[in-house]
């Protein structure tokens, strides 16, 4: 029976937040690991392959998919994780994006400017996420996610930056109480639980510069 399997290094990095939501939704996948040097060595032809030159690939059965956000957007409507209706859509693909600036900007620190510019990076990182603490204190259904009243791709995609951040600060929320809030919710839904106590995550680190 065809199912998913998901390509990509032995890393966290960008394709945590799709084992997010595999895990908390119960779904079952194939970790198909590409050391570093394969990749770059062109073994297995899978650089060649790939659209963008790039992993995370997920493959659904026959269906083959790369860019990792595309790969959650596509989960996130396939598992109902993407809104009840059209505004709702519109509102967790805009989350999703402000989240993706998240991301752009830490591995703009991790690998770029780093230790030397620490300060300017957390007081930056703290104004942005001041932005998701009022989202979640005007969501009309409640803090609990991003959007309404369930869980939707783009709140496992804030999970893993807001986790990303803990590892750089562990007192990064101390000033946001409903992002703190929300972590906490998140991490006790009883699947996400089980897959963030895994062998599996936790072997793998965030990024090649985390041993």
């Amino acid at each position: 029976m065809p199912g998913y399997t998901l390509t990509y290094f032995p890393l966290r990095g960008r394709a945590e937040h799709i084992r997010l939501l595999l895990g908390d939704q119960g779904l079952s996948w194939k970790e198909d690991e590409v050391q570093m040097q394969d990749w770059a060595s062109g073994k297995r032809d899978l650089k060649k392959n790939a659209v963008f030159g790039q992993l995370p690939r997920f493959q659904d059965g026959d269906f083959v998919l790369y860019q990792s956000n595309a790969i959650l957007r596509y989960l996130g409507r396939k598992h109902g994780l993407s809104g009840s209706n059209e505004q709702e859509n519109a509102a967790i693909d805009m989350m999703n994006d402000g989240v993706e600036d998240l991301r752009l900007k830490y591995y703009r620190f991790l690998f770029l400017e780093n230790a030397p510019n620490k300060e300017k990076y957390l007081q930056e990182l703290s104004d942005q996420l001041a932005a998701f603490e009022r989202i979640l204190a005007n969501n009309s259904k409640g803090p609990k996610f991003l959007v309404g009243d369930k869980i939707s791709y783009a709140d496992y995609n804030l999970l893993d930056m807001l986790h990303c951040n803990l590892d750089i600060s562990p007192e990064i929320l101390s000033s946001f109480p409903l992002l703190s809030a929300y972590v906490e919710n998140l991490v006790a839904r009883p699947k996400l639980s089980e897959y963030l106590k895994s062998d599996g995550r936790k072997k793998r680190p965030i990024t090649p510069k985390h041993k």
